[in-house]
């Protein structure tokens, strides 16, 4: 009888939903185990044979669950009640249901209903007792489980909605990074070939409603994917190439199958950004700059990559690679990664690496 309240007690643990017929039938088959069981640590006890035993334990037990569980279902169908309701409930449950299986299974072998209290005051009156305390001890064990479990979630949000936060405030600082650079350039054309800058400044006002367009859908929760992020990219470089003329060459190189993969809003502009600044520009002859995504295994590989003047700056420190650096571990944390490589003459390569979503 103890070990079938503290079953009732575990089928009532915190988080469980509405039980669907095939958990119902596990638990029911594990309370019969445990009060057969117990049923024959009565027999060994010499307290009667074992099928009176058994049907006085199987009685008891199922009772017990039945209450305990069943009320658990009523208070609250999709969870825990909380401590003071299952209280209340194991308090008056527990008697109750040890009262009504006891005079059901006296009833079914022809006995009085309170055969076993007048026969064996003591011994019921311990046995009931002892049910009551496991079931306090289990309440307060689950109980405790449920308050943990909760602090843990409260923490895990907290830490989400930092992140989010985090992010937010970062690409923030990108876009305006971004745009007075362009501006900057955009103020030089003006004085020395106004055609070019009017057509930049078209360029310039096309990027900036795709961005904003993006922003929005990012807002609404819409995904941002690769092919979004390829496209920005395209509308960025156009906007490149209306100041480098035929110095600058674009290389896009984008997978179907990948295409449809989330990625965090501008990730890659600030490494293209850097390369065309750093890496292009300063070169006499211009240069080539390619962006490639590809697979690898379980992660997704994209890459930028100039052939310009390069460096011999061995960690690559700027303003890009750190902002981009801190959105992959906020985002992924030690799952993701960035590798930067340049070479005086040479150019410069990035390669980032990111866990592709299941």
């Amino acid at each position: 009888m103890v070990g079938a309240a503290l079953i009732g007690i575990l089928r009532a643990m915190p988080t469980l939903p509405a039980l669907p017929m095939a958990a119902l039938a596990r638990h029911g088959a594990l309370t019969a185990a445990v009060n057969t069981a117990i049923a024959g640590f009565l027999t060994a006890l010499g307290n009667d044979g074992f099928a009176v035993n058994l049907l006085y334990s199987q009685c008891i037990g199922l009772g017990i669950w039945v209450v305990i569980d069943g009320g658990r279902f009523v208070l609250r169908r999709d969870g825990w009640p909380g401590v003071g309701p299952m209280s209340a409930l194991v308090v008056a449950g527990v008697p109750l249901a040890y009262a009504l299986g006891s005079a059901t299974a006296s009833l079914l072998l022809g006995r009085p209903a309170l055969f076993a209290l007048a026969g064996f005051p003591r011994a019921t009156l311990g046995l009931l007792l002892m049910s009551l305390m496991v079931g306090a001890v289990g309440t307060y064990y689950f109980t405790s489980r449920e308050m943990l479990a909760k602090a843990r979630l409260a923490q895990e949000e907290a830490q989400r909605q930092a992140s989010e936060a985090r992010l937010r405030l970062l690409e923030s600082q990108l876009e305006p990074h971004m745009l007075f650079n362009t501006l900057a350039n955009l103020r030089a054309l003006i004085a020395t070939d106004p055609p070019r800058a009017i057509d930049m400044l078209d360029r310039l006002n096309a990027f900036l409603r795709a961005t904003l367009a993006a922003s929005r859908s990012d807002a609404q929760g819409n995904a941002h994917t690769l092919r979004d992020e390829f496209a920005r990219l395209g509308d960025y470089l156009e906007l490149m190439a209306v100041r480098m003329g035929p110095r600058l060459r674009v290389r896009l190189e984008l997978p179907e199958p990948l295409a449809d993969l989330p990625v965090p809003p501008l990730l890659l502009q600030p490494l293209v950004e850097n390369a065309i600044r750093h890496g292009l520009e300063p070169s006499t002859r211009g240069g080539e700059v390619a962006v490639r995504a590809q697979r690898q295994g379980g992660l997704l590989q994209l890459s930028v990559i100039d052939n310009g003047v390069g460096c011999d700056d061995p960690r690559g420190d700027g303003f890009g690679l750190h902002q981009v650096r801190e959105r992959l571990r906020a985002l992924h944390g030690d799952a993701a990664r960035l590798d930067w490589h340049s070479q005086p003459g040479v150019g410069t390569q990035v390669h980032l690496q990111l866990p592709i979503p299941s």
